[in-house]
């Protein structure tokens, strides 16, 4: 069960069906209570009107006896005492109303009956008829029961109250049939207990093909990068369907992503490699000098064991810095002089001039402090006979230059030459070049520190490169 509601197409599936079956229900009621109330409200027009036409009658002075009721519809006519006067003929029970008579009552003196004696046909005719009266205001609408004729039913029964003059005040019940609203009810109830199932099935399958067609592509994603992960193969490329849609920019971020961990994977590899091919150079140098050395300790050459020992101790350093930066390492956000620093990284470089302002900006003070000592060896090895620093601020930005008198940049070079273990000067001996990553790893520092680390033409022709940082704030 836990694998089958797993699927993101079964829960779309079922929240769907969930959404429509809430919609439909909430539907459903209203239509019900909507019909249900109309119907009702049909009935108790019938009702009034019924009621009405009885009491129309009773107003005009008209015998009990002789009024015109509604043999298909219930009707009562009630006096002030709640006594029963008149009712249809054939009213067999009756519930909902002011009495459950259903037999008027004879009246004292034969008032309202109609009946009389034939030596006395003058009082035959006023006993019956009374005086002339008003209709009254204010019907009221209940809801009862009745049995006409053997036929048992419910009634919206409606009650009208009339002034009929001697007589006093009377009450008309009439009732309107609710078997028209039980029978419509019913049969809308049934078409929704029918159809709505049935519709849900429907929305149910719809939404499941939906969905399986609009995740086929993302199952297309998933078994390619499966395929990728079992076999190592970064070149590969997930599919990119022609949907326009987020699950084709999906697709298109995921091949991003996979060439960017291709770019860096091989990067590393080339990382590894060229800095084992550094690391072989000085370590084969000091092995055949102390195996002379050993051989031969009259011919040991300790200046230069030791120097090929800086430079191993050089290379380390610059590869643990590097491989401290490639993990992410944050360079905190201590506040520190530029200008302090720069005039203190070029103390004892007699052939540079530094023209530094204070400024402050905020980082690592060791890894810039490694950037302008990379930038300097880098313009000393290059410069005919002089280096400029120089520190000043622009807007919000501090820069830091480095230029020289030599031969400088190509322009089709000042990207390349911030690649690790990149040398132009190839013709040099590696004792003179470096290994090639003082310029990679002082991009690298700087990036990190939110600023940029540009080289360009300076003024006296050689190189001129330039490093900004964010002002401290």
């Amino acid at each position: 069960m836990r694998r089958i509601f797993g699927s993101v197409r079964s829960r779309a599936t079922l929240g769907a069906t969930l959404v429509v079956a809430v919609a439909l229900v909430a539907a459903g009621a209203a239509v019900l209570l909507s019909l249900r109330s109309n119907l009702m409200e049909q009935a108790g027009n019938e009702a009034q009107r019924t009621a009405q036409n009885v009491v129309a009658q009773l107003a005009a002075g008209k015998p009990y006896d002789q009024l015109d009721l509604d043999d298909e519809s219930p009707v009562q006519v009630v006096d002030a005492d709640g006594t029963l006067v008149a009712a249809s003929d054939e009213l067999e029970r009756i519930s909902g109303t002011a009495t459950d008579a259903v037999k008027p009552q004879p009246q004292s003196g034969g008032t309202g009956t109609g009946a009389g004696t034939d030596d006395d046909d003058d009082d035959a005719d006023d006993s019956g008829r009374g005086e002339a009266g008003e209709i009254g205001e204010g019907t009221e609408f209940s809801d009862g029961s009745a049995t006409i004729d053997g036929e048992s039913a419910d009634y919206r029964f409606a009650a009208v109250p009339v002034e009929a003059g001697d007589r006093g005040r009377l009450t008309v019940y009439a009732g309107g049939s609710l078997d028209a609203e039980q029978s419509a009810v019913n049969t809308a109830l049934t078409v929704m207990l029918i159809g709505f199932p049935l519709l849900l099935g429907v929305v149910a399958g719809v939404t499941w093909l939906v969905t399986r067609r609009a995740l086929r592509p993302v199952e297309g994603i998933r078994g390619e990068m499966a395929a990728i992960t079992a076999s190592e193969d970064l070149a590969r490329r997930v599919p990119v369907p022609g949907t326009h849609d987020e699950v084709a920019r999906l697709a298109l971020t995921t091949n991003e992503t996979l060439a960017a961990l291709q770019t860096s994977v091989e990067r590393q590899r080339r990382f590894v490699a060229d800095a084992s091919h550094e690391l072989r150079s000085p370590i084969a140098s000091l092995r055949t000098q102390l195996e002379v050395g050993v051989a031969h300790p009259e011919l040991l050459d300790l200046d230069g064991a030791v120097e090929d020992t800086v430079r191993l101790q050089g290379l380390a350093a610059d590869l643990l810095l590097l491989a401290r930066l490639d993990a992410g390492e944050r360079p905190g956000d201590a506040r520190f002089d530029l200008g302090a620093l720069a005039r203190e990284q070029a103390e004892g470089r007699a052939e540079v001039t530094v023209e530094a302002r204070s400024a402050q900006v905020a980082g690592s003070r060791g890894q810039v402090g490694r950037v302008l000592t990379n930038l300097l060896d880098n313009a000393a090895r290059h410069a005919r006979s002089a280096v400029t620093l120089s520190v000043r601020r622009e807007g919000e930005w501090v820069v830091a230059a480095v230029a020289d008198d030599g031969d400088g940049v190509a322009e089709a070079d000042r990207e390349r030459i911030f690649e690790r273990f990149v040398r132009l000067d190839e013709a040099r001996s590696r004792d003179d070049g470096g290994a090639g990553l003082g310029l990679a790893i002082a991009r690298d520092v700087a990036v990190r520190h939110g600023g940029t680390l540009t080289v360009g033409r300076a003024p006296a022709g050689g190189a001129l490169f330039e490093l900004r940082l964010p002002q401290a704030q």
